[in-house]
C-alpha cells in the first residue's frame, strides 16, 4: 500500500486517500485509517451483476433512481466507504454530475450491497463495522452478499438506529423484495459469467 509522504503511520485524511496512485488498486478511509479493498474477478463479476440486475428491475419498474458503485463512494461519518453497489435518487445523481463530484452522503443513499471478500480484512468491516456505520448514517437498506460456496444474501433494513434482518436467500431460492421497487431474482445469477 502506498501512503502519502509525511503521515507514513496514519492517521490519514481525504488528502491522502486522493493521493493515492491510480493503479487499480482501491482504498477506503474509515477513522483515519486506508484500509486496501480486495477483489478479484469474481467479486467484481458479482457486484457488475448485481448493478445490471438492480438497473434492469429499476427500468421495469419506472423507478427514479441511479445505481452505482465504485470508484464513486460514500462519505458517512467514520470516513471515505466504497461500496460494491449502491442506489440514490435520480436528483441526487443528477447534482452530483453537475457538481463533478464523486462523492455521496450517506443520507442520500437508499441501498448499499458488499460483496464480501472472506478471508480478508475487508470480510470483518463488510459484516460488522458497516454494519453499525450505515445504521448511523440512516441508509435504509444494506445486503450482503456471499459468494463461496454458492451466492446468498442477507437482506437488512433499517429500524429504529439499527438494521434488522428482513430477509436470507441462497443459490436456487428467489429474493423477493418490494422495496424500493419490486425485484425477483435467484441470487446463483451473481456468480455467472457473461
Amino acid at each position: 500500500m502506498s501512503v502519502a509522504v509525511g503521515h507514513p503511520h496514519g492517521p490519514y485524511t481525504l488528502y491522502d486517500l486522493d493521493a493515492q496512485p491510480d493503479d487499480g488498486d482501491r482504498f477506503e478511509l474509515a477513522h483515519g485509517w486506508l484500509t486496501e479493498l480486495p477483489g478479484d474477478m469474481w467479486h467484481d463479476n458479482a457486484a457488475e451483476q448485481l448493478r445490471t440486475i438492480l438497473k434492469d428491475a429499476a427500468r421495469q419498474a419506472d423507478a427514479d433512481v441511479h445505481v452505482a458503485g465504485a470508484p464513486q463512494h460514500v462519505t458517512t461519518h467514520a470516513g471515505i466507504r466504497k461500496p460494491d453497489v449502491f442506489m440514490v435518487a435520480r436528483d441526487v445523481a443528477r447534482i452530483a454530475l453537475e457538481r463533478q463530484t464523486r462523492s455521496y452522503y450517506g443520507p442520500d443513499l437508499i441501498l448499499v450491497a458488499e460483496v464480501v471478500t472472506p478471508r480478508t480484512a475487508s470480510e470483518s468491516a463488510d459484516r460488522v463495522a458497516k454494519v453499525a456505520e450505515y445504521a448511523a448514517t440512516g441508509i435504509p437498506h444494506y445486503w450482503i452478499i456471499d459468494l463461496e460456496p454458492r451466492p446468498t444474501m442477507t437482506l437488512l433494513e433499517l429500524d429504529g438506529d439499527g438494521y434488522r434482518v428482513r430477509r436470507k436467500a441462497k443459490s436456487g431460492e428467489a429474493v423477493v423484495v418490494d422495496t424500493p421497487f419490486p425485484l425477483v431474482f435467484d441470487p446463483a445469477r451473481l456468480s455467472e459469467m457473461e
